[in-house]
């Protein structure tokens, strides 16, 4: 990653788009396969470059998700976007191979009780259960990134030692994820904490290998972004109109809106190759779907202007 000699920032970031997953498997108003591919071929056009289209899970418990396979049987492929997949078991990764999604993603936690609440067991045995999706996805030649949640708090134990999360991360690592995503699942981390949570966590795992994935729960999604930026971190998730939340994690509002962070890095002149404009009418798109207006402040003082 080559940085600013001005601002010692990077000049260019990825946007891992979560909205069409993470931002809407959460909400109760069913959206439609043709509405979510809709959108992600209104985010492809505004120049996101990748994108995470569904997630091959039980639909008994992520409803939403079940319409998956038709979302990626129906998108407008773009070559040079990455149409990813969260793929939490090998019935999952088989699902998403079927269907040639260009990478998978499973998920860890920092929090052993956030860990047993979630997916019924613990850290370690989660990340045991992995194994055979990462010995698959090396024999496919697919690419494999790890999320790990609850980075700074968790909604059972509270505040989560850096130094937990750096292990979590370097396990992740260690098993062959290209990309390990840091989630403040909680939206609780303040510059501060974000800081120590990085410092451990690149103590471990190279800088260029890490992503940040930030709720905003209590405002501070952009500061801890900038916060990352300084430490290196040049790839940041978001999500379309500030959609998603956890519902493990009583109170915590959605993930950072992605209009939000490209008007803050078209701000810092960091290249993110994304047309604000166009990005901004792929949420108006999918808040009038969800019938409710966007999270995004930089989305609403568009619509105010129009």
């Amino acid at each position: 990653m080559v940085y600013s000699p001005d601002t010692m920032l990077p000049t260019q970031v990825k946007i891992v788009e979560v909205g069409p997953r993470d931002g809407l498997q959460n909400e109760k108003q069913q959206i439609s396969a043709e509405d979510k591919i809709k959108l992600i071929d209104l985010l492809s056009d505004a120049g996101v470059s990748y994108i995470e289209s569904g997630s091959f899970v039980s639909p008994k418990w992520v409803p939403q998700m079940a319409t998956s396979t038709d979302v990626f049987n129906g998108i407008n492929r773009k070559n040079n976007v990455t149409y990813a997949a969260l793929t939490p078991n090998m019935k999952g990764f088989e699902a998403a191979v079927a269907v040639n999604a260009n990478e998978v993603a499973i998920f860890g936690a920092a929090s052993e009780a956030f860990s047993q609440k979630n997916i019924n067991c613990s850290i370690a045995e989660s990340l045991e259960r992995f194994e055979p999706i990462m010995l698959a996805a090396k024999q496919a030649g697919i690419p494999v990134r790890g999320y790990v949640s609850c980075v700074v708090g968790c909604p059972y134990e509270g505040d989560i030692a850096p130094e937990q999360v750096a292990l979590v991360a370097e396990k992740l690592y260690m098993m062959g994820c290209y990309e390990i995503s840091l989630g403040d699942t909680v939206g609780v981390g303040t510059p501060g904490s974000v800081q120590k949570m990085l410092q451990a966590v690149s103590a471990r795992v190279p800088t260029a290998k890490l992503a940040v994935h930030f709720h905003d729960t209590y405002g501070q999604a952009l500061t801890n972004i900038y916060t990352a930026l300084q430490n290196g971190i040049s790839v940041i998730d978001s999500s379309i109109a500030g959609s998603g939340g956890c519902p493990y994690a009583k109170g915590a509002s959605g993930n950072v809106a992605t209009e939000d962070v490209v008007y803050l890095l078209n701000g810092l002149n960091i290249r993110t190759d994304i047309d604000l404009n166009k990005l901004v009418h792929a949420g108006w798109f999918i808040s009038d779907k969800l019938g409710k207006a966007p999270l995004s402040k930089v989305s609403n003082a568009y619509r105010s202007q129009e």
